[in-house]
């Protein structure tokens, strides 16, 4: 079994900075891409940022300059580090990860998602 748990989500003003943390537990071989999306009100959920392997990252062109993800391996965990943050950062964010785990008696990869964490940007 694989969990990923989410920290770091909170209320602060536009210009304020938050981290978050992602940490994903279980029976882990591996982890590929690790993510982290977000979903406003009304809105679909969109990548924000993602992190593979080897440390190559990719950031939605709304967030580029401004957030910065990372990720620890020893730890199986990844983080975002969110600046200069405005109004419409406002949304649930969810991590993602692409993890290779023992299954029974075998193992393979599947995609997890955390609970979510609120982050609110007041202006």
């Amino acid at each position: 079994q694989v969990q990923l748990v989410e920290s770091g989500g909170g209320l602060v003003q536009a210009g304020g900075s938050l981290r978050l943390s992602c940490a994903a537990s279980g029976s882990i071989l591996s982890i590929n891409a690790m993510g982290w999306y977000r979903q406003a009100p009304g809105k679909q959920r969109e990548l924000v940022a993602a992190i593979i392997s080897d440390g190559s990252t990719n950031y939605a062109d709304s967030v580029k300059g401004r957030f910065t993800i990372s990720r620890d391996n020893a730890k199986n965990t990844v983080y975002l580090q969110m600046n200069s943050l405005k109004p419409e950062d406002t949304a649930v964010y969810y991590c993602n990860a692409a993890i290779r785990a023992i299954k029974g008696w075998s193992a393979g990869v599947g995609d997890y998602w955390g609970q979510g964490t609120q982050v609110t940007v007041s202006s």
